[in-house]
């Protein structure tokens, strides 16, 4: 039997952390089908006018597909 997997990319933000974005994307893509596995590809930030950090992640997710 052969698993077939399809690789979507997300990037997702928190004014928390790096690690609080990635749960935030990841989750959320969770909650449209069963998330198999993540990898950050990317991290990075920026400073919003307000002078707060923004942290901002780009995360392929892995999910199994009905083949």
């Amino acid at each position: 039997m052969s698993k077939t997997f399809e690789i979507i990319e997300r990037v997702g933000i928190s004014n928390e952390s790096n690690s609080d974005a990635v749960k935030k994307v990841v989750m959320e893509a969770n909650t449209e089908g069963g998330v198999s596995w993540f990898e950050v590809v990317e991290q990075r930030g920026r400073v919003t006018q307000d002078e707060k950090i923004e942290y901002q992640v780009t995360v392929k997710i892995g999910r199994k597909i009905n083949a």
